[in-house]
């Protein structure tokens, strides 16, 4: 759901401006990875995206600074609203990203690693100017609310974040295809769902529901009651089911793109489509344990992963 802010007064808009000059002097006052930007941003994916490093590998060597630039401004987005205390100092973060953004396509990238290294990526890669804005704008949306009434609304979004970046990293790899960037937008729909259902518990605790209302209407949970016992229930179940059910839909629709290939992608395309790989093994893992989404294991890592990349990315099936 989309939550147009109210208009800012003017002592807002001066402390608005406050908080977005001390975030960007606090970035510039940091000089890590400044010497070295593409070094910064595989060390910050490695240290806060284990499934996002783990397909960098896929990806030839000549692109994966380009990956890991565009990895690391996407984690960067992701993690503003956990961020802050509050909404005025993610609106100066974005604001931020959205001049850094500007300035890097007019060649004046802001001395910020990540600002750097997606600047490196653009004289190789025609990366499009909208799709960087479009995620930025829908990290906005989410600071007014992280909740989400339809699955229609959830899924819009995810189209503008998930779905967005992989349309990115089509981009960068220079497969302006059709089929290919359908069925990518499918993906990052599958992603986007279920990696909510396994950070359940995490948003739960913060008083944040992450499944639609009008699911967990439909199956009767007490939104307050999993916020205080912390625990699974049989409507709580159910309704992962149902979720989990969409995103495993939206995975079968993107193989159907590659039917005429006998399921088997382009092998340019590939490691872009290994990002599918981590979602079917959540998806299921959640089976195993009957969509309960507080089943501690479930935030163990699954040590058959990186075999089952492998294994995909040689089979071009996922």
């Amino acid at each position: 759901m989309v939550v147009v802010p109210p208009p800012l007064r003017p002592h807002r808009l001066q402390r608005f401006s406050f908080c977005r000059r001390l975030h960007t002097a606090s970035v510039l006052r940091s000089g890590a990875g400044i010497s070295d930007p593409a070094e910064y941003c595989k060390d910050f994916v490695r240290k806060h995206d284990h499934e996002g490093y783990l397909t960098s590998q896929l990806y030839p060597k000549r692109f994966q600074g380009g990956y890991f630039a565009l990895r690391a401004f996407y984690i960067e987005l992701a993690t503003v609203r956990e961020a802050v205390s509050q909404i005025t100092l993610g609106q100066a973060r974005l604001m931020f990203w959205r001049d850094a953004v500007k300035d890097i396509y007019n060649d004046k990238p802001p001395r910020h690693p990540i600002a750097l290294a997606i600047h490196e990526a653009t004289r190789h890669s025609h990366l499009p100017l909208y799709h960087f804005n479009r995620i930025i704008e829908a990290r906005e949306q989410e600071l007014h609310n992280q909740t989400h009434l339809t699955l229609e609304s959830m899924t819009s979004h995810a189209e503008s974040t998930s779905s967005t970046f992989l349309y990115l990293l089509l981009a960068m790899l220079n497969l302006p295809s059709s089929t290919l960037a359908h069925a990518a937008s499918h993906v990052g729909v599958a992603q986007s769902l279920t990696t909510l259902l396994r950070a359940l518990p995490y948003h739960a605790s913060k008083g944040v529901m992450v499944i639609p209302a009008e699911i967990t209407a439909k199956h009767g949970v007490n939104q307050q009651e999993v916020f205080s016992k912390r625990k699974s229930s049989h409507g709580l179940e159910d309704a992962v089911f149902e979720l989990a059910t969409v995103a495993n839909d939206h995975l079968l629709t993107a193989r159907d793109m590659f039917e005429e290939s006998g399921g088997r992608v382009p092998p340019e395309a590939m490691p872009v489509f290994s990002a599918a790989i981590p979602i079917v093994s959540i998806l299921r893992r959640l089976e195993a344990i009957n969509f309960n989404a507080f089943d501690p294991s479930l935030q163990i890592r699954d040590w058959r992963l990186p075999w089952q990349v492998w294994r995909s990315y040689y089979k071009r099936t996922f």
